[in-house]
């Protein structure tokens, strides 16, 4: 619905469903435990914010649609408007692009000449797992760890030698080892510090071709 979309909009944008504004919501709904929602709202207006505060947002809400909201789309051309698709399409999408290619990750795609994926959130959570390499239904598990500096990379191979036996259950179910990468940083740029990883993960995808 077009009436929802801005009345989201406008919310996130102004910042009226913030913490500071609503109070901590996700918590305290945990605290309440309701079993109907007539629990929750008697418990929030009682122990979060008034009922009258809402209100009061609801009209902040209403006068910033209204009143900033329309004069802004008031001020739109369609110039602006053409202007803006271009921007959106060529040059946000050249620079997204680029940026890409400064990642690790991207580097590594460009180096290795396959498609890299983020991996499933689930991944991260039981196999430490950030991104994937797809082969015959076998996947490749990458785990980036960026370095402060040089001094911190024993601390992530201590890190690493805690996480193998999630790796491991990682290559038993998917097929694929999962390779440790370590980022550093040398100006503005990433690269990667174990280069030597490159090559074994090349053998890993001649092995599962």
């Amino acid at each position: 619905m077009a009436k929802e979309w801005i009345l989201n909009s406008a919310t996130n944008r102004f910042q009226l469903n913030f913490k500071r504004n609503v109070g901590a919501v996700s918590e305290e709904i945990r605290k309440c435990a309701p079993k109907t929602i007539k629990d929750w709202e008697s418990y929030y207006f009682k122990n979060v914010k008034p009922k009258e505060h809402i209100v009061d947002l609801g009209k902040k809400l209403y006068v910033k649609i209204t009143e900033v909201i329309a004069s802004e789309v008031g001020a739109i051309t369609e110039e602006d408007c053409i202007a803006y698709l271009f921007d959106l399409v060529i040059k946000r999408t050249f620079d997204g692009y680029m940026t890409e290619r400064a990642t690790i990750y991207g580097q590594l795609q460009e180096i290795l000449g396959v498609k890299i994926e983020p991996a499933p959130d689930e991944w991260d959570r039981l196999f430490n797992v950030d991104f994937f390499i797809e082969l015959n239904g076998k996947y490749i598990g990458l785990q980036i760890k960026p370095a402060g500096g040089v001094s911190h990379i024993p601390q992530i191979f201590k890190e690493r030698q805690l996480q193998e036996k999630t790796h491991k259950k990682f290559t038993e179910k998917y097929g694929g080892k999962v390779f440790y990468i370590i980022s550093i940083k040398e100006g503005d740029k990433k690269k990667i510090y174990n280069t030597e990883i490159i090559e074994e993960i090349k053998t890993e995808i001649e092995r599962l071709k």
